[in-house]
């Protein structure tokens, strides 16, 4: 019995043996092909391998919004509008004798009437607008209306394909031109021969005009220096107290604790968000009507 116990611990040492042999050698196998591989091909442990080269940008995805909710206010401020408002601004309030609500800065920036209370309270004689007696709740539900109806055009799916150039082409071009080209500072980063040219044609109508207002993507830079003086820059990825992520002009991905760098980020929406303050009606609508021109026979050749 013994020398069976015996022969079984040793069967069993040899087992093991053999097994921290292989491990071993594949360890050293692991290890001699990263030795042999080309000096070039080593990168910083911050750096991750750039992904496959792209033909160029990716189009915008269309994306239809859900509809708005249903809700109390904006039925009691549709019957308020039809009965106060609409002889004036139309039905569906995009306009008619009076201007258009829907596109109007007031009450894109009206929070439960806080800023139409005055025009409808004072109205606006100089250009034929009575002043209204309406309460203060009957105009908080005519904005809960309105920003409905705003809401509902987002999220209508005709809105983007439907909704006729004329519509909008209410400015002067040859104004809109003269202000991208001076007072709108346009020209600092645009150009109508080169990232504008044909821009006309990628569009919609009102697709045009929320790009031009409201551009989508991610314009935001950084640089990155580090304790021992490298600098990188690239497209900013992520940015918080705790770290900060770029892509290099090559397309490699550097991710560094917030900390032990110093971080420098240039925003170029920031001159968009900026302009939009400042834009008066009539330059928005000269400046849309000059870039609505940019078609395909203005583009380089």
């Amino acid at each position: 019995m013994k020398r069976s116990l015996r022969i079984n611990s040793l069967g069993t040492s040899k087992s093991l043996v053999a097994l921290l042999t292989a491990i071993s050698l594949a360890f050293l196998i692991v290890a001699t092909a990263a030795a042999r591989r080309p000096q070039q091909e080593q990168k910083p442990a911050t750096a991750t391998a750039p992904a496959a080269a792209q033909k160029g940008p990716a189009p915008l995805k269309k994306q239809r919004r859900p509809a708005p909710p249903e809700n109390e206010e904006a039925a009691r401020g549709q019957t308020q509008y039809t009965a106060s408002c609409a002889f004036c601004h139309g039905a569906d309030a995009t306009g008619a004798r009076g201007p258009d609500l829907l596109r109007s800065p007031i009450v894109a920036h009206d929070v439960k009437g806080n800023m139409i209370g005055d025009v409808v309270h004072n109205g606006r004689p100089d250009k034929g607008m009575p002043a209204l007696p309406l309460t203060d709740a009957q105009i908080a539900d005519i904005a809960a209306f309105l920003h409905w109806r705003i809401a509902e055009g987002l999220s209508s799916s005709e809105v983007p394909n439907g909704y006729p150039a004329e519509k909008l082409l209410t400015g002067n071009a040859q104004d809109g031109k003269a202000f991208f080209e001076g007072a709108g500072g346009c020209t600092k980063c645009h150009s109508a021969t080169g990232d504008l040219a044909n821009v006309s044609g990628k569009y919609s109508a009102i697709d045009l005009e929320a790009q031009m207002l409201y551009p989508e993507g991610n314009f935001k830079t950084a640089k990155v220096t580090l304790k021992s003086g490298e600098v990188v820059e690239g497209k900013l990825n992520h940015l918080d107290e705790f770290s900060v992520a770029v892509t290099d002009a090559n397309g490699w991905f550097h991710a560094y604790p917030r900390n032990e760098v110093k971080v420098e980020v240039t925003d170029k929406l920031a001159a968009h968000r900026a302009l939009l303050d400042k834009l008066t009606q009539k330059q928005m609508h000269d400046l849309y009507a000059y870039v609505h021109t940019l078609e395909k026979d203005q583009a380089k050749p």
